[in-house]
């Protein structure tokens, strides 16, 4: 009885402190604006409730309501007045979001109609976030009068609002600046993530310098998952960690800690949306592959990467190496940016064997990375450890232009470097060529129009004739143009032909250095597929072979997975000749998540054929000659009266080849994840099932748990 009364006075000393420490000015809730006085059409009559209708989603408002200016979209304009109040304590709090206008999307404290104090949003850009965050006025000096706020929504251009929640007076800010001092004992500092959360610039200073500067969602109480930042380079060492700033009760400099270990480690490549046979890092997201070089053994993928987030944002150079290209090993960030806001964007990577820029400081030869410094322009760093470590040239940028990207290739014919650069040239849109002796001085050469972002160009044989060559040209969507290459200039003769038909195909690289004696064109694609309520986003599509076959349409490139998937092979399924009837499933036995697949049907006398993997149909019309999987399609003619295809199943993706490549189709879906079901099916009089292969598959991270 003494205990509960006990902690029922504590609980009023509670809650009589908070009501002391705040005054609510207005927060929305009610189903009008009461006596602030809405003009114009930008905030209708009434609060909004949350998201309106073709905004993005508005997040980090309290409760249900909050001020909202995209009624009638970003080119309506209006003006949202309170009425009068009295300043009584020396904080405004509230939380403000929209673009950043000063003057146009902004709200305003007046006293005597003048404005003394005024905020915007933090978003410069369309497309930014819709994130409310806490913004708080000092008026300390203005205690004891009279003021009005104004919300104000003036920009008439393409995008641009505001939003506003929740108005308290304070005895302390709504934010505060944090900072604590680390011991470099252990190989990591890890950080706790909420996604969603406003982002906090987080500083690293070791012996006074800025070591490491990026942005985080940062936790201030339960995190969705822990990010890491490996520090062995600095071990011994104390790290002061600064932070912009920080809610009054955010428990995030408690969870801050040093680590030989990433928090939730035990289940790592275990979770449930884990692709089993694609790279995925470990922590963070992924975008576009970058340096794909071959180098005594090992293949590399470096990679877009955000480290801190489960979003796009501080662009580093992530790094896995593989023996097979299946089975990666994740390393450490190998090119981290110069200084916050230099990002590292998307480039590539080759062995300089004669040594042409004078790098090589050691036994090894000298892997040269070309990457776009965002805040310079195309630079190259060299690494003389196998490409572990990268050094960035003092000489940089390389390349100054309206553009980014750089695919560095050695034109055997010519002696030189080759750099095929996204330019914009003329307001348009084009991949530019340039070349150099030594990889640090480049002269422009000539360019072609039509392709976006993320160039590159290599030399195949048609139909495996060495003596009979012709070089690709594409860009990251992968459509491409067959043609001639001189080392400065691409003559077109065929293009652009599409190269993919799926719907997570985007920012492809080939491998550099592969052996001759190897002789394979092999490609990795950026699978666009996201991965919610995983501490990881996005992936690679599987590594494929890229090979010039002539077909009746022409000289066209073929893609298949690279023959290296069989190492993951498990058990085999096998059936031959089997006439397809309705409502009959031969797989109903086998199921999984994780499967290779070959078939071949004989389609004369059926009008649909194909699977059914885990809810997800795979057809192919015959009448059509169309391959489909959920919304997209790909043209499949059937060769002598059958079809072939072939499948890889992952948690995240299914990966189609049609007729030995001649049609790809990587469809990134997640299936429920109770249905784990097989179906092959027929439509017609006859459909035939000629041979059908499943392999079940391995887990290519099983060797390393």
């Amino acid at each position: 009885m003494r205990l509960s009364i006990l902690m029922i006075v504590l609980g009023t000393l509670v809650s009589t402190a908070a009501a002391q420490e705040e005054t609510l000015i207005a927060d929305f809730e009610q189903a009008t604006y009461g006596q602030w006085r809405a003009t114009g059409s930008a905030f209708g009559v009434r609060p909004a409730r949350g998201t309106l209708p073709n905004q993005m989603r508005v997040s980090g408002y309290q409760g249900r309501q909050l001020v909202n200016s995209f009624y009638g979209g970003d080119r309506s304009v209006g003006r949202l007045m309170s009425p009068e109040l009295a300043i009584e304590r020396p904080y405004i709090n509230f939380l403000i979001g929209g673009g950043r206008f000063p003057g146009r999307t902004c709200i305003n404290l007046l006293i005597d109609r003048k404005i003394v104090r005024t905020a915007t949003g933090r978003n410069s850009r369309p497309g930014g976030s819709e994130l409310l965050r806490w913004h708080t006025w000092d008026v300390a000096d203005l205690v004891g009068k009279s003021a009005q706020i104004q919300i104000v929504d003036q920009r008439t251009g393409f995008w641009g609002h505001i939003t506003v929640d929740h108005i308290v007076q304070s005895d302390q800010p709504a934010l505060r600046q944090g900072g604590l001092e680390l011991n470099l004992t252990k190989r990591y500092i890890t950080f706790p993530v909420k996604n969603g959360a406003a982002k906090q610039r987080v500083r690293i200073v070791i012996g006074g310098k800025t070591a490491r500067e990026f942005e985080i969602e940062l936790a201030n109480s339960k995190p969705d998952f822990h990010v890491f930042l490996d520090v062995t380079a600095f071990a011994g060492q104390k790290a002061k960690i600064e932070i912009e700033t920080l809610p009054r009760n955010s428990r995030a400099l408690r969870m801050i800690a040093v680590s030989d270990t990433i928090p939730g480690a035990e289940n790592l490549y275990r979770e449930k949306h884990r692709p089993q046979f694609h790279f995925s890092s470990r922590r963070g997201w992924n975008n576009d592959s970058n340096g794909l070089v071959f180098y005594k053994g090992e293949y590399h993928l470096y990679y877009q990467h955000n480290p801190y987030g489960w979003n796009w944002g501080n662009m580093h150079w992530g790094h896995a190496v593989s023996t097979d290209l299946v089975h990666w090993k994740e390393l450490p960030i190998a090119i981290y940016p110069h200084e916050f806001g230099d990002w590292v964007f998307s480039g590539s990577a080759v062995v300089d064997w004669d040594n042409t820029a004078g790098f090589k400081r050691g036994d090894e030869d000298v892997i040269v990375a070309a990457y776009t410094s965002t805040g310079r322009g195309e630079a190259i760093a060299y690494s003389n450890d196998r490409g572990r470590t990268f050094t960035d040239y003092e000489g940089n940028p390389v390349v100054k232009h309206k553009g980014r990207d750089p695919k560095v290739i050695w034109y055997a014919p010519g002696k030189h470097w080759v750099m095929a650069l996204y330019s914009e040239i003329d307001e348009k849109k084009t991949i530019a060529f340039y070349t150099s002796g030594d990889l640090k001085d480049w002269k422009y050469q000539s360019h072609v129009d039509g392709f976006y972002e993320c160039p590159e160009i290599f030399e195949l044989p048609i139909d495996g004739d060495t003596s009979n060559t012709r070089w690709v040209l594409y860009g990251a969507d992968g459509a491409y143009m067959i043609g001639q290459f001189d080392g400065r200039t691409f003559t077109k003769e065929s293009g652009k032909h599409p190269n993919n038909y799926g719907n997570c195909f985007y920012a492809s690289q080939t491998y550099s250095d592969i052996p001759a004696e190897d002789g394979r064109r092999i490609q990795v694609a950026w699978g666009r597929i996201a991965t919610p309520g995983m501490p990881f986003n996005q992936c690679m599509l599987f590594p494929c072979e890229l090979t010039l076959r002539t077909t009746d349409e022409g000289v066209r490139m073929f893609t298949e997975p690279v023959k290296e998937i069989e190492t993951l092979h498990k058990r085999e399924h096998r059936w031959d000749n089997v006439v397809l009837k309705p409502n009959e499933n031969i797989l109903a036995s086998l199921t999984g998540d994780l499967f290779h697949i070959r078939a071949t049907f004989n389609v004369e006398n059926a009008e649909r054929v194909g699977f059914v993997i885990r809810g997800v149909e795979v057809g192919y019309d015959v009448a059509k000659g169309e391959l489909s999987c959920r919304d997209k399609t790909g043209p499949l003619k059937a060769r002598d009266g059958q079809i072939d295809l072939e499948i890889l199943v992952d948690r995240t993706s299914i990966e189609l080849y049609g007729n030995a490549g001649k049609v790809y189709m990587p469809i990134g879906v997640i299936p429920a994840d109770e249905n784990r079901s097989l179906n092959v099916f027929g439509e017609g009089q006859a459909p035939k099932l000629v041979s059908l292969t499943i392999h079940e598959l391995n887990s290519a991270w099983s060797l390393d748990r």
